[in-house]
């Protein structure tokens, strides 16, 4: 088992839209997030691409990445993930080979196969285009290729891209991306900060499947994990209802924005929809700093990952800042 100091610790962020504030505030958030992260030492900055979704500011992914980049120093950032079967590949390895170019060593992609919305926007994103999920381990071939060497008689080259060697990450929820991340020798990176369910039988066979690579020599798993930490339980239950209603209005297809935490939460679900909020979070660590430090140790020991990506959905932007600092002063213990 790996200890806390062992484990890396991440940030994925999806720039929350707060019901009182407008987006350009979320992405500006998100900017000194990721200050905020560097200067305590996070390992990695990614951010989600989601479509349609008013609670959700980070749509335009890599243009959101340069502005971050431009704000910071060192951080490595990436994407987690973009949502490939939404784009063409040239253009994907295009946008990431421009970022890592003006931003040597900085920059990693992450790649999903999921779309990311909804069907009706789906059908906006991929407007005459034909590729469909099950073209997925083609076109992450695509991509890889596009940042190494060209060879000798490669008709279409990213410029820039091309020799870049973009570290590429295969992200998923269920165990299709797993088995592909085993066979190409990807690190992989399991989106349990909402989909838990099958976390445990996809790093199974993501591991038992690995084989070595140019990009890697053995395993690296990473895992989402969702975070209300405060100075006491109570604190970090009240900011999680922010967390709670947002989960039910995803799960009601209402507003995502991020809501004001409420004293009490009784009564806002049903009982089919508080199981399927419980499901939902089940990953997640919401307490005080020895509550979640319990409970981060209890998924090292089961899990055995290589690194812990946080996601938090607290209103406050400032105790939403210092619940990454107490997660960090809990590796630093």
């Amino acid at each position: 088992m790996k200890s806390l100091k062992e484990i890396k610790f991440s940030i994925l962020e999806l720039a929350p839209v707060r019901d009182n504030q407008s987006i350009e505030f979320s992405l500006r958030h998100a900017m000194e997030l990721a200050q905020h992260a560097e200067k305590l030492g996070y390992e990695r900055f990614w951010l989600a691409e989601h479509h349609n979704m008013d609670g959700i500011a980070s749509s335009a992914t890599a243009v959101l990445l340069g502005f971050i980049a431009a704000h910071t120093q060192k951080i490595r950032l990436g994407s987690g993930g973009i949502m490939l079967p939404n784009h063409a590949p040239l253009v994907v390895a295009e946008q990431f080979g421009t970022l890592a170019t003006l931003y040597p060593n900085r920059f990693e992609l992450g790649l999903g196969r999921a779309p990311g919305t909804d069907p009706v926007t789906m059908r906006a994103l991929r407007r005459g285009r034909q590729e469909t999920e099950d073209q997925f381990p083609q076109d992450v071939l695509e991509i890889l290729q596009y940042f190494k060497q060209p060879t000798p008689n490669q008709k279409i080259v990213a410029t820039p891209g091309q020799n870049t060697h973009v570290p590429v990450w295969l992200l998923g929820s269920s165990l299709f991306s797993a088995q592909l991340a085993a066979k190409l020798g990807l690190p992989y990176s399991f989106a349990s900060h909402f989909a838990p369910r099958m976390l445990a039988q996809a790093i199974d066979i993501y591991r038992e499947n690995f084989q070595a690579s140019e990009y890697l020599d053995r395993p690296y798993v990473s895992m989402g994990i969702p975070t209300v930490v405060a100075r006491t339980d109570d604190e970090a239950k009240f900011l999680a209802t922010s967390s709670y209603q947002r989960i039910l209005n995803l799960i009601r297809g209402h507003s995502l924005k991020l809501k004001a935490p409420v004293e009490s939460t009784d009564g806002l679900a049903s009982s089919a929809e508080q199981l399927a909020i419980q499901n939902f979070y089940a990953m997640a660590q919401i307490g005080s700093q020895d509550t979640v430090k319990a409970g981060l140790n209890e998924i090292a020991t089961q899990y055995d990952v290589d690194e812990f990506i946080f996601t938090c959905d607290i209103y406050d932007t400032q105790k939403r800042l210092d619940n990454f600092s107490l997660l960090m002063d809990l590796k630093n213990q």
